[in-house]
């Protein structure tokens, strides 16, 4: 009887293992790619393992793409977008989930149905408003928005805040306590969790933006990797693949390191958003 259980996780964790290397497979494709000579790439058979290694691809990219002005673009505006974003997804989370007012309820609806309006629906009058008012070729139009709210993540730490229970805010009025001293002195601090979750989607969606900065930004030296990366390849015709896998290399690689560092708060926070005790 104590077989079937062993082979059960056997069986499980095989299944799980391969289903990993069919994810990891592109992964190390591109960087054993980015490793690789021009007439390695294009062999008839697949050959994991480059000979000779081509470590000068990566150092090359640097002489043909402004990786480090891009880098610091794109570290500057997802650091901005992850603030304005936790600062004005909570307040508006503490307001539909904590306070009680008259029709809270039915405003809470409201913004959540605005997940329901593609993209493209909003994207010209946005683009038209920030015309008007001066803001193209500049960053505000990437960072603007993100401190006025996001549906999703206010949805996520409102089911979050909901969960904290309801006697401390009350001994935090009754010590006479403002109400934004309870939503900064207690709910934040015990929110950690989820805000790391909502901090770390924000960090990955300006990371990999493309749309809205080959919108906005016309300055080469304001572009961010995503941008950069796609001009390199429009100007190589994608045909130099080895350079072209480093390059993408090198602009995934933090994002798998933070996801490595912060994937226990990750997964914590995405176990506890929504329980409502």
């Amino acid at each position: 009887m104590k077989l079937i259980p062993i082979l059960k996780k056997i069986f499980l964790h095989v299944f799980l293992i391969s289903l990993s290397l069919i994810f990891l497979f592109p992964l190390l494709w591109m960087i054993s790619t980015s490793l690789k000579t021009p007439d390695q790439i294009f062999l008839p058979y697949i050959k994991w393992i480059p000979d000779p290694i081509a470590w000068d691809n990566y150092s090359k990219i640097f002489s043909q793409v402004n990786l480090l002005t891009a880098f610091q673009n794109t570290v500057f505006l997802a650091i901005l977008n992850v603030v304005g974003i936790l600062f004005s997804c909570s307040l508006a989370a503490y307001a539909f989930g904590v306070l009680k007012w008259r029709y809270r309820d039915i405003l809470f609806y409201i913004t959540l149905s605005t997940m329901m309006l593609p993209e493209m629906v909003t994207l010209v009058p946005q683009f038209v408003l920030f015309q008007k008012l001066g803001w193209y070729g500049t960053f505000l139009p990437l960072i603007a928005p993100q401190f006025c709210g996001n549906a999703f993540y206010i949805f996520l730490l409102r089911q979050f805040f909901m969960t904290v229970p309801r006697d401390l805010h009350e001994a935090a009025s009754i010590d006479g306590c403002s109400e934004f001293q309870i939503y900064r002195k207690i709910y934040l601090p015990l929110s950690v969790p989820a805000l790391s979750v909502v901090a770390l989607f924000q960090f990955l969606f300006t990371w990999n933006d493309l749309m809205k900065p080959s919108i906005y930004l016309i300055d080469q030296n304001q572009y961010t990797l995503s941008l950069a990366l796609q001009q390199f390849k429009a100007q190589h015709g994608g045909t130099e693949w080895a350079l072209l896998m480093a390059t993408a290399t090198l602009v995934i690689l933090p994002i798998i390191i933070i996801f490595f560092l912060a994937q226990k708060t990750f997964v914590q926070g995405i176990t506890m958003t929504g329980i409502k005790e």
